[in-house]
């Protein structure tokens, strides 16, 4: 009899299936309206690229050629920064189907050269997955793809990642090298799960059978990798990319056939090759036996406790469904086993002659019937979830519904986990009071299926959000914007300002035309402002702010507020012996000569005048040359109305100028002490 065995693994891995899905999305959600392009040819198989070019999908390989209105779809492979960027100043509606393991190695290198590291890269230079993770190291990665090369690396203090299809014996062999050459190095196996438990069945598989098929595209790396694992083991291996190219002729000397396909390969092809092998090489006569006599097997074996079994339901009641398996027993499925909702009745979700699939929980009750729960399956099936949700960092929706010490429990469908106190929030919480009964996105961070335990995180979620959050704020920020922002704590080298989701540094030499001691005798936590950004940083995710900007620098207007032989108010803000330098408003000095203070002869100026008293003078002269002007207290006293000539008057009025000093110097130190406690308050 022959036998023909699919390997474990084999066809469309995670990434693969996602980039093909979201392809699909496009094409259905465009409906004809805009181009789409991907990025290089999708998968490395001619047959679902040519398909998805006969449905309007253009493989693109210049970012000129594609336009705004367009849909760009980067392949699984992933792209290096650089792509991004550029995508990014175009402007381009790009459409990420990077798989995540991918990703993971970008976020890894990135972090890496940062760091002052290393990289070096175990693959094939010219593979595309490779060229995308060398695009986001901040300095050149070295690639090699044989311990011969690693012998002949040079630098030392590596960081090692993997392109995730290669074979574990190259890691295992650069490794080796570089441990022989006395190299420092830290390795990360980012060698794809998916792609090891394939190779691993492809090897299995060689082993027991006569002939191997491997079937998938020419140009793909992981179909080449399963074509050498399986020749080294079984002679007889066979690269199929096309039905034509099956072997028949030698496929009918071998009685046990083994099928291995690539993470390219449409599952259409994988059957397709495998009905063609069983049409053409198996003796039929011989099948049908075989089947005969599995099915008598099949109805004398009993299901074991704990076995997922398929049936038809023979009869439904208001307690229970009887479930006809083929075996000599029937199976019971009771109401208490069945998950209902609301009034739901079992004839509402069961009728006579339905497929059902349960797990066993008993196989005798007592009555000589096999116990059978629907809920029961549906925990494996959201376990599995649970599982792939925490291989494939995926989010799931999770209810609380208790606290415990350290945290809380919550439900994901019929199954629960715990999620730390430190992971219910990206802010501190003292205790989950507020987040009882709530419904939470969360990430899964652990997964026990033996144990039945799980842990999840809320605050991954959220500074996830956060991250793309700030992102998008970031791409929407340009130099020389004028933008928005609310005050919200102070240095003494300036104040950050909250630009939604960013903070900038408004630095104390950007935020007055004059001299500061310190941002809050302007500025109070809680003050929105309109502030220009000076400088962007995005390598440290910095951004310089500028508040003076916003308004015009007092000298290229002066002519337009001020005019020779004007009298104008001001502060003293400087005494020197030759003079008081007197401000008329932030960034705008005059010199009042010591020979213009007072109508008589003075000695000392500061007998005259104190830093801080609000005086008038009269404007003498006005050079915007040297951004200068010449001031006189004297002159103006000269000029004052003649009703205040009065000896009485003229004291009152110095009182009063001299209450008005004193009244804005108390609101200053107090507007200062509030913005200071409130700075203190926001910094604890």
């Amino acid at each position: 009899m022959r036998e023909i065995i699919r390997a474990a693994g084999s066809g469309f891995c995670f990434g693969v299936r996602q980039a093909i899905e979201k392809t699909e999305e496009q094409i259905r959600e465009n409906g004809g309206q805009r181009r789409i392009f991907t990025w290089g040819p999708l998968i490395h198989n001619s047959l679902v690229t040519d398909d998805l070019a006969a449905r309007g999908v253009t493989i693109a390989g210049d970012l000129s050629l594609v336009d705004r209105e367009d849909v760009l779809i980067v392949r699984s492979h992933g792209e290096g920064k650089a792509f991004w960027d550029e995508a990014a100043a175009r402007g381009l509606h790009v459409v990420d189907a990077t798989c995540p393991f991918v990703s993971k190695i970008h976020a890894l290198v990135a972090e890496a050269t940062a760091a002052g590291k290393n990289v070096v890269i175990i693959g094939d230079c010219e593979h595309p997955e490779v060229r995308g993770i060398s695009g986001w190291c901040l300095h050149p990665a070295q690639i090699i793809n044989s311990a011969a090369e690693a012998a002949a690396v040079t630098a030392d203090d590596l960081f090692i990642v993997c392109q995730t299809t290669i074979k574990k014996e190259l890691l295992d062999e650069v490794t080796a090298a570089l441990s022989a050459a006395g190299k420092r190095f830290e390795v990360k196996n980012t060698i794809c799960s998916a792609t090891a438990t394939r190779q691993d069945g492809c090897r299995r598989l060689a082993a027991e059978c006569e002939a191997m098929v491997i079937v998938g595209g020419r140009d793909s790396s992981n179909t080449q990798k399963l074509f050498e694992i399986s020749k080294k083991i079984c002679k007889n291996t066979f690269f199929v990319e096309k039905i034509e190219d099956l072997p028949l002729r030698e496929l009918l000397k071998c009685n046990k056939i083994g099928v291995a396909a690539g993470a390219s390969t449409p599952e259409c092809v994988i059957k397709e090759v495998i009905a063609r092998m069983s049409e053409h090489i198996t003796d039929k006569k011989e099948m049908n036996m075989m089947d005969l006599m599995d099915d008598i097997e099949k109805s004398l074996r009993l299901p074991k406790v704990g076995e997922i079994v398929n049936g038809k339901v023979h009869q439904v009641t208001d307690k229970e469904v009887i479930v006809n398996m083929g075996c000599k027993k029937d199976g019971v499925i009771p109401r208490e086993e069945v998950t209902l909702e609301g009034d739901q009745k079992l004839t509402d979700l069961f009728k006579d002659g339905d497929e059902v699939q349960a797990k066993v929980i008993k196989t005798d009750d007592g009555d000589g019937v096999i116990l059978l729960s629907k809920k029961k399956l549906e925990i494996n099936e959201h376990w599995n979830e649970i599982n792939e949700a925490c291989e494939n960092k995926t989010v799931i929706s999770v209810k609380v519904v208790r606290q415990v010490n350290g945290g809380v429990i919550a439900a994901y469908k019929e199954v629960t986990g715990f999620i730390p106190l430190s992971q219910l929030s990206d802010k501190y919480v003292e205790n989950a009071d507020e987040f009882m009964g709530q419904t939470l996105d969360v990430k899964v961070t652990r997964v026990d299926l033996k144990r039945g335990r799980a842990v999840f995180s809320h605050k991954a979620v959220l500074v996830e959000e956060k991250q793309k959050r700030v992102e998008e704020i970031w791409n929407s920020l340009h130099v020389d914007d004028i933008v928005e922002g609310t005050v919200m704590r102070f240095t003494d080298y300036g104040a950050f300002v909250d630009l939604g989701g960013i903070d900038g540094l408004l630095h104390i030499s950007e935020i007055s035309w004059g001299k500061l001691k310190h941002p809050k005798e302007v500025l109070q936590i809680g003050d929105k402002v309109k502030v220009k950004i000076l400088s962007m940083n995005a390598e440290k995710g910095k951004i310089s702010l500028g508040l003076k900007q916003t308004t015009p620098e007092p000298w290229s207007v002066i002519n337009e507020k001020y005019a020779v032989g004007e009298i104008v108010a001001g502060k003293v803000v400087q005494l020197k012996e030759y003079g008081a330098f007197v401000e008329l408003e932030p960034g705008l000095d005059g010199l009042v000569h010591i020979s213009e203070v007072a109508n008589k002869r003075v000695g000392n100026i500061a007998e005259e005048l104190t830093v801080g008293q609000a005086v008038k003078a009269k404007i003498l002269d006005i050079d915007t040359e040297r951004k200068r002007i010449s001031l006189s207290i004297k002159q103006a006293l000269d000029e004052e109305p003649e009703e205040a000539e009065d000896a009485e008057e003229a004291e009152e009025f110095a009182e009063e100028a001299e209450e008005a000093v004193e009244a804005e110097e108390t609101a200053a130190e107090a507007e200062a002490s509030a913005a200071e406690e409130a700075a203190e308050a926001s910094e604890e």
